[in-house]
This record gives C-alpha cells, structure tokens and sequence, in this order.
C-alpha cells in the first residue's frame, strides 16, 4: 500500500517513489562475480541479458536489432517507424542527426507523414531473422489490429504492443475498438504489451493473455508526457505494484508467470539493478543506447511521440558534434567502460551489485532488500 498524502481538503494522492531515491541494501554474503548469471527468458526465447532495445528509429534499426540480439539482449524494430515508411532512410537519419534542436520537431513530423507500407514491414522481419535472432517488432495500439497480422504472416517471434498508455480495453464511441485480450487469444506468437503505471493497469493487462507487461512510459530527460499530459510514473513504486500484481495473477491462475520490462530512468546500471530489485525481469533501454556507434542516427535522440503530427511528447537530443569519441554497443552492454558513471557496460554494473547483495541469479535479485532516505 503507497504511502497516502493530503494535499488539501477532500484531495487525498499517493506517494510515489523514483529509482534515484532507493538504493540496494547488501545482506549478510557476498558471491563471487564468476557465478553471477543474467539470464532471463521471455516466452520460449531466452536471452543473455535483461536488456530491450526501446523501438526508437534513433537506436532501432535492423542493423543494431541484430546487433543486439547477437549480443545477448533483445532489440525491437518499430514497425511504425522510418524502416517501415521508407526503403531506406539513412539518409534522412543522417539528416536529423545534424538538425538543430529548435527545428527537430516539425522535421519529424514532416518525415513521418510518409505512411508505412506493409511490404516493408515483411521486408524487415525477413532481415532481422537472416540475422539469426530472436525477432520483435513494435505496433501502438491504435494499429495493431491493422498491421501485426502481417508481422505474424511474415514470421515473427514475439509481437510489441506500446503506447505511453495503454489498457486492456479501450473504449470509443466511434467505432471498432482493440480488445487485447480477444485479440492476443486469436495469435500464435507471445505478446508484449505496456506501459502500465500501477496495480490495477498491470493486472488488467496481464489477464489479456500477454507474455510481457512492459511498465512504465519510457520517461526520462528527453520525454515532455509529464508537461503535455501531466502524467509521471514514479518507476520504483510503478515495478514494485507490478509485480504485486503479478503474484496476485500468479495465484490466480495457478502458476502463470507474466514478466515484466520495465520503461524509464534508464540512465544507468544503477537504475537497471534497482528496477531488477524492485520486480523487473527485464529493462527497456533507450536514450543510452543513442551513445551506441551502431545507432543509425549517430548520436541523436527523439522518443516514437515527438513526431505524433497533433500533439507531439518528446524533446529531441542533437547528434554528436564529431569530435568525441563514441563507445560501440558491447562496449554499453557489456565493456570495458571508460566513464565511471554507469553509462557504460551496464551489465557489468549489474553482474557486480548482484555480487555486492548476494544474488546470483535474476530471479532471486527481485528479492533484494531496498532502502530509502
């Protein structure tokens, strides 16, 4: 139960809680780092860390994709995004790259005018599984009834659903409306689907038959959610009522294990480890995979909602001026770092404080004992 705050007469809120404000508490043992394992697995596919590369056309192309999966992880490719709008948009990448940020925004929305064509949708996924990885592809909720159908003809191994917001149901007076649960009941590929923000979203979502619930809005620097919606997720509190929801589906089904990704305040292998701690299976990394040298936009950074043509959600992050250098993806992923931040090899940072708590396996660093100030 979230702690409850008064904020005036009649007006009662829940307190809630960021990954920067708890920290890990070590316990009575250490391990040896040797005998750490970040394995996770998602379905039937199994993978070497708990890394999802966020659907961005700024990290995500099928190049860093495959990337990704050949380094352990799971990269998802939107398939809304400039790979499936365009035969190929490198040059247009390049050209946000270099684009000034006070411009950004309505160059992304002229650029993601062009319609996606489902030709290139099974063009794509054909590339992603030459490449021998498990594949993933990203639909919002407003066109997966329409799209994924033809990722799931083309091949498909696990099918994402995501959108800042979403429910099992959604609700519309002007029309058909997407039914996740009657929907996922008729596919034969396991679903991930999110963001959730609390109990009861996750609950819902999970009760649609989903293999994943991703948690979460993908919340970080660069996201406007919070000012042009005012809505915030608190990450710490969002996982950890997640994953009470998840025991309770659990119970009540009798065994049905529903993971959980978790979207935001990725900044760090801090924050990977306190997620994981919190109840996470899994986190979905973004912005900090634009540092990538496999990232198609070379630096720069915009969430999928900064090109929305109405009402766009999201600042966009220039690309590298040139003179810097720039860490390849193992080098994030894995190492060796030469910053002592945690932007690089986070999964070493993860393998050490697994090590620092006592816990050698991601299930059982859920169990993690936290604290806050």
């Amino acid at each position: 139960m979230r702690e409850l705050v008064e904020i005036g007469p009649g007006k009662i809120v829940a307190r809630g809680w960021r990954l920067s404000e708890v920290a890990l508490v070590p316990t009575r043992r250490t391990r040896d780092i040797d005998d750490v394992s970040t394995e996770w697995q998602l379905d039937a596919y199994r993978f070497e860390i708990p890394a999802v590369g966020h659907p961005s056309d700024a990290t995500m192309s099928p190049t860093s994709v495959i990337e990704m999966g050949r380094l352990g992880g799971l990269g998802v490719l939107n398939g809304e995004g400039l790979w499936c709008r365009y035969v190929d948009p490198n040059s247009l990448l390049k050209e946000l790259a270099d684009t000034p940020a006070e411009n950004a925004i309505e160059r992304l929305q002229e650029i993601y005018a062009e319609p996606v064509k489902p030709e290139l949708i099974a063009e794509r996924i054909a590339e992603l599984r030459a490449g021998g990885i498990t594949t993933a592809i990203r639909f919002s909720p407003q066109h997966t009834a329409e799209l994924a159908p033809l990722a799931v003809e083309a091949g498909v191994d696990l099918l994402v659903i995501q959108g800042t917001i979403v429910s099992a149901e959604h609700v519309s007076s002007g029309g058909d409306v997407l039914n996740l649960k009657q929907f996922i009941a008729d596919l034969d590929v396991p679903v991930v689907v999110g963001g959730a923000t609390n109990y009861k979203t996750a609950m819902h979502l999970m009760r649609t038959g989903a293999a994943g619930v991703i948690v979460g809005v993908g919340s970080d620097d660069w996201s406007t959610t919070d000012t042009v919606l005012g809505i915030d997720v608190p990450m710490a509190s969002a996982i950890v009522e997640a994953a009470a929801a998840r025991r309770d589906y659990l119970d009540e089904t009798g065994g049905r294990y529903v993971h959980l990704i978790a979207d935001g305040e990725m900044t760090n292998s801090g924050a990977i480890a306190k997620a994981i701690a919190c109840g996470a299976d899994s986190v979905m990394l973004g912005s900090i995979l634009a540092d990538a040298a496999e990232s198609p936009a070379a630096g720069a950074w915009w969430h999928s909602a900064a090109s929305h043509p109405k009402l766009p959600r999201g600042r966009f992050r220039p690309g590298d001026s040139g003179d810097v250098e720039v860490p390849d993806l193992e080098a994030i992923l894995y190492g060796p770092s030469n910053s002592s931040d945690g932007s690089q090899n986070l999964f070493g940072g993860l393998r050490r404080a697994m090590a620092k708590t006592g816990y050698t396996t991601v299930k059982e660093f859920q169990k993690a004992s936290l604290v806050t100030a």
